[in-house]
């Protein structure tokens, strides 16, 4: 048996900063996921056309902004006057699409953890991967806990250990083919983030066996929630945080 890497994350993450209580990737929605007492946030970093640091989950504007087409095609200056609170309620009007060093000011003033999980618009995962990374410690580098880079891209994961490899890394996936274990070490992996519904305990045994910590995504159900504690994950993910409660 393999000795599991260190772990300061809290057991539960607020998905794209408060799940579903408000517009996700944005700052208000890391001040909804605080106030429900929630210490650790999960949000998506991209990169716009003039390469800034952004928080989107979409390649797309289109669902979430009043913008169209890729982000990526646009420059930061024309992205910051987007409204990405709109779409979810008038009470988020005008919220914009917050910059990842934002995000960090607001997290580490906040003693909040952090799990970036890197999305590159399709075609620039390397350079995404590079440019997270890179900002991410520098911009972390007096938080008491790193942040959790993670992504499904194993390209950009590949870039982010290259940049930066005394941050940790977790790698997010589906399905798991025969070739977990050397996927994992060869990506310097402290974690495999999964769809709860992957996981029962005998896995997440064999996991933790190996020597990786365990996420699980995206948890809304309680009782579900306490199920997947009693056998030993490590985090849950979750949009209910109004549900579960992290007192």
């Amino acid at each position: 048996m393999q000795t599991l890497p260190p772990w300061p994350y809290p057991h539960l993450v607020a998905h794209r900063g408060a799940g579903t209580l408000a517009p996700e990737n944005t700052l208000a929605a890391m001040h909804v996921g605080a106030s429900f007492g929630y210490k650790m946030v999960e949000f998506d970093a991209k990169l716009s056309q003039d390469q800034v640091a952004i928080l989107l989950h979409d390649a797309d504007l289109d669902r979430t902004t009043n913008g169209h087409g890729k982000a990526a095609d646009h420059p930061y200056a024309a992205l910051a006057k987007l409204d990405a609170g709109l779409w979810f309620s008038a009470a988020f009007r005008g919220e914009p699409i917050p910059t990842l060093e934002a995000v960090a000011r607001y997290t580490v003033a906040h003693h909040i953890a952090s799990n970036i999980e890197i999305k590159p618009t399709p075609g620039l995962e390397a350079i995404t991967g590079t440019a997270i990374a890179r900002q991410a410690k520098h911009d972390w580098r007096a938080a008491p806990v790193p942040p959790l880079l993670s992504s499904f891209s194993l390209v950009a994961l590949e870039a982010a250990q290259h940049e930066a490899p005394n941050l940790p890394r977790g790698w997010i996936t589906t399905k798991l083919d025969e070739n977990w274990r050397q996927t994992l070490t060869r990506l310097g992996c402290v974690s495999i983030h999964l769809h709860h519904l992957l996981l029962n305990q005998a896995l997440l045994n064999d996991i933790h066996a190996a020597g990786f910590r365990v996420a699980a995504w995206t948890v809304n159900d309680p009782v579900r929630a306490a199920e997947l504690f009693q056998w030993g994950v490590d985090s849950v993910i979750t949009d209910a945080l109004d549900l579960i409660s992290a007192e």
